[in-house]
């Protein structure tokens, strides 16, 4: 069942998707534990150290890139720092929203944070006030291979440059630093490059996207099992000895919650032999589910190694006897950008199920009900275009399914010969997130409006009851057309809070994820 948000997050242990959401979505204040403090000041002690000894590190001593060739004077290291800021602030277009703006923050406070990057406490401290006091930088969001420009953005606002929001309002960043009291910084070695190098702005994106994604995975589940309930399905077809000869366990799992969320149902119950078995929609939901699922719950575990990763380069290796700066390619952002394409595909497998569910909800032929689920079709289109919507989600969805790892354009005059891509693929992901709730919201509505077409007499299950009687105090009974969007959007809000899924969840005792 859900978790109740944390009011603070302290870093140096590992934290989860739900400590990142809880951040980015929902305010709570970031607290540095001790341990965390400790690995910061080593490794920068290092780098200071090897500063003063002229040693050649990337970034530090030498260009950026394909200028990893050209040398740089300790006296200009502060400057290669913030020109480095500078010049790679150059990503276009909307911003990223403020609670993504604030998962990248916390991104960069946890890949910085491991102690393998050399920066000063003080670089952090910065961030972590801008969280504390909910400063947030002004990014634009168009235009990432991976990393680089929407940290530079962010990273403005450390100088006292760019734009940020406080108060409610979009100021420049000199004068939101003044408004909220905190004085800008001036970058010394190494700070400028690790500020900006690591998969931080993809995994944050990634993370709010996944997040979302698995509360629809949850309440895609719930909704399959009210449509087939609504639908007069067979749940013969869900049987665990049908589960156990394929034994996928996210598979067995689907089947289970489905049996849980109607169990008791006297429909489900009186249409048990009514024929040998539904269209796929109806019985293929373990399957396809459970193979969405699995996907997801991938995703997952390879995005929550990623948030306590570091993503630097160089790294700062600083166990005693082997110090060592070493440089290499972390920040390349393949492990987001692959499992984010994959998300992004198993979501639309979850939607392109829901539309054929809803499409025969309302198609009188297949149902058995009235045309589009109102009582006096032809003068009333009752739910008739909502599936167009669905239709049109669902087009955008499979564009945004092609693979964005799959694309390569070299950059850096070819030093950086092979690019990853995965900043693209986070970044659809939430688009993908939000248009699957809206497809699960349509579907949602249908079988609502089908429960008066249903024998009154039979008992919905307890379930199946407590979500209908949450949405008829908002959704009336559509009787004639009436504006639809105000119960999509509802519909739609239902699903995202994670309300649809806790009532199922309190309902039967367990989690569905």
């Amino acid at each position: 069942m859900q978790k109740p948000y944390l009011k603070s997050i302290t870093l140096g242990p590992d934290i989860t998707l739900e400590d990142l959401v809880s951040v980015a979505r929902h305010g709570a204040r970031v607290e540095f534990s001790e341990e965390y403090r400790e690995r910061v000041n080593r490794s920068r002690a290092l780098v200071q150290q090897w500063v003063d000894q002229n040693r050649v590190m990337y970034g530090v001593t030498t260009g950026f890139g394909a200028l990893c060739t050209k040398a740089i004077s300790k006296d200009e290291t502060s400057q290669l720092q913030r020109n480095i800021i500078l010049s790679h602030s150059t990503s276009v277009g909307e911003p990223l929203t403020q609670e993504q703006a604030r998962a990248t923050m916390l991104m960069v406070l946890q890949n910085l944070g491991r102690g393998y990057s050399g920066v000063r406490l003080a670089i952090l401290e910065k961030y972590r006030e801008f969280l504390n006091r909910n400063l947030v930088p002004w990014i634009p969001r168009e235009g990432s291979v991976g990393y680089l420009c929407p940290e530079a953005h962010m990273a403005l606002v450390l100088l006292g440059e760019g734009k940020a929001y406080f108060d409610g309002r979009l100021l420049p960043g000199a004068e939101a630093l003044e408004e909220a009291g905190i004085e800008p910084i001036e970058l010394c070695a190494k700070e400028g490059l690790a500020l900006i190098s690591g998969t931080t702005s993809a995994t944050a994106l990634a993370s709010l996207a996944l997040y979302d994604l698995l509360g629809a995975a949850k309440a895609a589940d719930v909704i399959a099992a009210i449509t087939l309930e609504a639908s007069k399905g067979l749940i013969r077809a869900y049987d665990d000895r049908v589960m156990r000869v394929r034994p996928h366990p996210q598979q067995r799992d689907t089947a289970a919650n489905i049996r849980d969320i109607l169990a008791d149902s006297e429909v489900i119950d009186h249409c048990r032999n009514a024929r040998v078995q539904d269209a796929l929609s109806l019985r293929c939901v373990p399957q396809l589910h459970g193979a969405a699922r699995k996907t997801l719950l991938d995703a997952r575990r390879t995005l929550e190694i990623e948030i306590n990763s570091c993503c630097d380069n160089p790294i700062i290796w600083s166990e005693p006897g082997e110090e060592d700066v070493i440089s290499a390619c972390n920040p390349d952002s393949s492990y987001v950008g692959i499992e984010m394409d994959s998300a992004c595909i198993a979501a639309t497998c979850l939607a392109k199920m829901s539309e054929r569910r809803n499409n025969r909800m309302i198609d009188e032929t297949l149902s058995g009900n009235p045309w589009f689920l109102i009582k006096n079709p032809g003068l009333n289109s009752g739910l008739m275009i909502p599936q167009y919507t669905q239709a049109g989600l669902l087009n955008d969805m499979r564009v945004l399914s092609t693979p964005c790892t799959i694309d390569n354009t070299s950059t850096c005059g070819n030093q950086e010969d092979y690019v990853a891509m995965g900043y693209n693929a986070a970044k659809k992901s939430v688009q993908i997130a939000e248009k699957l709730e809206y497809i699960l919201a349509i579907e949602l509505l249908s079988a609502y409006e089908s429960q008066v077409f249903l024998d009154s007499s039979l008992a919905r299950s307890p379930v199946t009851a407590k979500i209908l009687a949450e949405i008829g105090r908002h959704v009336p009974t559509i009787e004639q057309d009436v504006f639809l969007h105000p119960h999509i959007e509802f519909l739609r809000n239902f699903i995202h809070s994670g309300r649809l899924a806790e009532i199922a969840e309190q309902t039967i005792g367990r989690s569905l994820l």
